[in-house]
């Protein structure tokens, strides 16, 4: 069966249930049909002197084009958790419709451990990425229809794009203003995905929907002539964005196929974005349970390093334990073995690949301090001399590692990682940041490239070294980077996937984000906007003749 006839094929519980699973009581849920539910802001101040449960994190090596199941395995190991008797909570992102449509498909797990209702947590969900979209394209109105009535603020430049939540590379760079209207002023301007707008990362960021308010203020949107930062206080915009965002402001609750409850909130990419889903929900979940599961995008490189580096460093969160997410495709793949070979037996580029997955345990363990578990991530393809390698160079290195099926046995098949992860989550551990904020830009930028990505040093264009010394001059030098570059490789070089050396980092162009209160750091080719592959997921998503989406995976 596929992903979506297994969740159509489970029963779920009503989630009235799974919010009494979480002490949760019914008149603190707002129900979006039987099986979703947005929860009260009121949950958290009634339970926010309690002490944390554990927190950990799940990433990944580099991963493939059709990545390496995070999101799965996080599932199978709450579900695991709860086989052992222990009381989890997943925290999970919110699915793009850009990856749904696009390569990668839904973002709901798979197999026996997904997340449900499926279709429509892939699909339109509680509408809390549409209402991000509207919030941010709103800004965007205002903005131009205040250049239409006199500029008084006196934009000379405007740096604020419109979004849309679909993967549409025609949208990178667009003319707009072009009706021959009076008072019209034709520009540039572009287009980000929405999981990249700022609003997105403000959102995920945000403690309440106060502080919700007070950063969307702080955006920046554009500059005069002078040089001088026009913010969306300026245009007096804070307050209907708000307004926009205050039902999504609110974490929404569901639940796995085996009925372990999931906080969903929240989506931003990784490799374009900081890659963590809300400080909301993850701070409810770990009052709620004993153990919140959550996940960063892509390898660690990018998501874990802003988890820790960025959403850590503001929360004082810091996990109990990471997990460190490996296949056997991926290990080929950064080995060598082209995709069109990657299913068959190559036991030279399975063992090459395992230095990316070195790097990356080493990266956690030993450059920011925490407690590693490498949990192997079973495809029905993957040979038994493949896994028995990948589990002894680990063991010989005294990595802890365990065999995830989830995919094919739920919880079951993740109740040996679970329990590892219990006892790793026993162990004293320590969260050192790869940079202090009082560092320049550009010492901040050096520093990850050389301690996590492995460069040798960082490259910039003349219009990325202008953007630091505006946003120096602004005041804003004292932020954390947040650094966008592909995923592919610990380079910016998506083609890299061996991880080549010796290599540069080249920034080309930084963007400050003073209302998420992160500098973005464009590497390479990297866009904002991702675009469709020439065949997409679209083309097989379809409702059949009894009304019931198929295609999605």
């Amino acid at each position: 069966m596929t992903d979506i006839e297994i969740a159509r094929n489970t029963k779920l519980e009503d989630i009235k249930v799974i919010a009494k699973k979480l002490d949760i009581a019914e008149e603190d849920i707002e129900q979006y049909g039987k099986y979703k539910a947005k929860i009260s802001n009121n949950v958290y101040e009634n339970v926010k002197e309690k002490e944390n449960g554990k927190l950990v994190l799940v990433t990944a090596m580099s991963p493939t084009p059709l990545g390496e199941g995070k999101t799965t395995v996080s599932i199978a190991i709450a579900d695991g958790l709860a086989k052992i008797g222990k009381k989890p909570v997943l925290a999970l992102r919110e699915p793009s419709l850009g990856p749904v449509f696009g390569i990668k498909g839904g973002a709901t797990g798979g197999g026996q451990t997904q997340i449900a209702p499926m279709e429509d947590i892939n699909l339109h969900f509680t509408g809390d990425i549409h209402a991000i979209t509207s919030a941010n394209n709103l800004l965007s109105a205002l903005i131009d229809n205040h250049i239409y009535n006199g500029n008084e603020l006196g934009f000379d430049k405007v740096v604020w794009k419109r979004c849309v939540d679909l993967n549409d590379r025609q949208l990178r760079r667009v003319n707009t203003g072009l009706s021959e209207e009076k008072n019209v002023v034709p520009r540039m301007d572009a287009f980000d995905i929405s999981v990249a707008s700022e609003i997105m990362a403000i959102f995920c960021l945000a403690t309440d929907t106060n502080d919700l308010k007070e950063r969307l203020g702080n955006i920046v949107v554009g500059y005069n002539k002078e040089n001088k930062a026009i913010y969306a206080r300026d245009l007096k915009a804070e307050g209907s964005l708000t307004v926009l965002l205050k039902d999504a402001i609110k974490p929404n609750l569901v639940q796995t196929l085996a009925h372990t409850p999931c906080i969903v909130h929240g989506g931003p990419f990784a490799n374009i974005a900081h890659g963590c889903n809300s400080v909301i929900a993850t701070k409810l979940a770990l009052k709620l349970g004993d153990y919140t599961v959550t996940e960063a995008g892509f390898g660690a490189d990018l998501g874990a390093e802003k988890f820790l580096d960025i959403k850590c460093r503001k929360t004082g969160l810091k996990p109990d334990a990471v997990v460190v997410i490996a296949t056997i495709k991926a290990l080929k793949y950064h080995g060598g073995t082209p995709k069109a070979d990657i299913l068959h037996e190559n036991m030279e580029t399975l063992e090459k690949g395992m230095g990316n997955l070195y790097q990356h345990i080493d990266n956690i363990k030993n450059k920011f301090g925490l407690n590693v578990i490498v949990a192997l991530n079973k495809y029905n393809t993957d040979m038994q001399k493949e896994i028995d390698f990948v589990m002894k160079k680990l063991n010989e290195k005294g990595i802890p590692v365990s065999l995830s099926e989830g995919w094919a046995k739920g919880g079951d098949g993740a109740t040996d990682l679970a329990q590892k992860i219990v006892n790793e989550c026993e162990k004293e551990t320590e969260l050192n940041f790869m940079y202090e904020l009082e560092d320049s830009i550009q010492d901040k930028i050096k520093s990850v490239a050389q301690k996590i990505y492995g460069a040798e040093d960082v490259d910039y264009s003349a219009e990325a070294i202008e953007s630091i010394k505006r946003i120096e001059n602004l005041g804003y030098g004292n932020l954390p980077v947040c650094i966008a570059k592909t995923q592919y490789s610990f380079s910016d070089d998506a083609k890299n996937i061996e991880g080549i050396t010796p290599y540069n980092i080249t920034v080309r162009d930084v963007e400050l984000k003073a209302g998420s209160g992160f500098i973005v750091v464009l590497c390479g080719k990297i866009f904002t906007m991702p675009g469709l592959p020439k065949v997409p997921a679209a083309e097989g998503i379809d409702i059949d003749e009894n009304g019931n989406v198929v295609g999605i995976f």
